[in-house]
């Protein structure tokens, strides 16, 4: 539920984040779409599948999780195939997705776990699906929102460069900002919200500098309308 008083309190330049999102939401669909869809591939009669590429996505690319996945679900086509896989075998079938000592853990013990505590269904709760190996609020919330369609968001280092640069949050813990989003975003924009900022932060709101220049935000971005108060420019 959003929080009125954090939508009305007037920022240091001069906006509310109210006024701000009555700017940056209607661009953000206009640019990016409201088409739900996830970056990565996955076979909706399986979604586990969708769970696993996304323990193998962190510090990693999308487009280097779906290289590897697609033959690694041909090797490994079931949770039991998984389960009984040999981790030395995994290491190398996931190595260069980085980190691959510790998800090909996570991806055995996750299938381990799905098998014996939950008859080899996904769970949908937060809770079940953070007491998977491998697996915290960011990837439980792809989850949810991809496979379940449940209002989540995902917060990713995109998402957390882009809502603290626009000023939705202060906050630089992933945990924290994704609160911070929930109170003040409308729940339609709770699933987008991570894929309108993936795109925006490939695309334009880049680290470490961001092209303001280009942006089509700037009228709403706090941080633009702070950078550019002395000129008297602020869109």
């Amino acid at each position: 539920m959003q929080n009125q008083e954090k939508l009305d309190r007037v920022q240091e330049d001069g906006m509310t984040i109210r006024e701000r999102l009555r700017i940056i939401l209607p661009e953000l669909d206009a640019r990016y779409g409201t088409d739900l869809h996830t970056y990565l591939e996955f076979n909706r009669e399986k979604p586990w599948q969708l769970l696993f590429s996304t323990i193998l996505s962190a510090q990693c690319t999308d487009a280097r999780v779906n290289m590897v996945t697609k033959d690694l679900f041909v090797k490994y086509p079931d949770l039991q195939a998984f389960a009984e896989a040999d981790l030395k075998e995994m290491e190398e079938d996931i190595h260069s997705t980085g980190f691959y000592h510790h998800k090909a853990k996570s991806l055995i013990g996750a299938a381990e776990k799905l098998l014996s505590d939950y008859g080899g269904v996904l769970p949908s709760s937060i809770e079940d699906l953070t007491s998977l190996p491998g697996v915290g609020r960011k990837t439980a919330n792809v989850v949810r929102g991809n496979v379940f369609g449940q209002s989540s968001i995902v917060v990713d280092t995109h998402v957390k460069r882009v809502a603290k640069r626009l000023g939705l949050t202060d906050q630089t813990d992933p945990v924290k900002v994704e609160y911070d989003l929930m109170e003040v975003l409308p729940e339609d924009h709770w699933i987008l919200i991570n894929l309108q900022g993936i795109a925006l932060g490939r695309e334009i709101c880049k680290a470490p500098k961001a092209r303001c220049s280009e942006c089509f935000l700037r009228k709403g971005c706090r941080q633009y309308r702070l950078e550019h108060a002395e000129s008297g420019e602020k869109g």
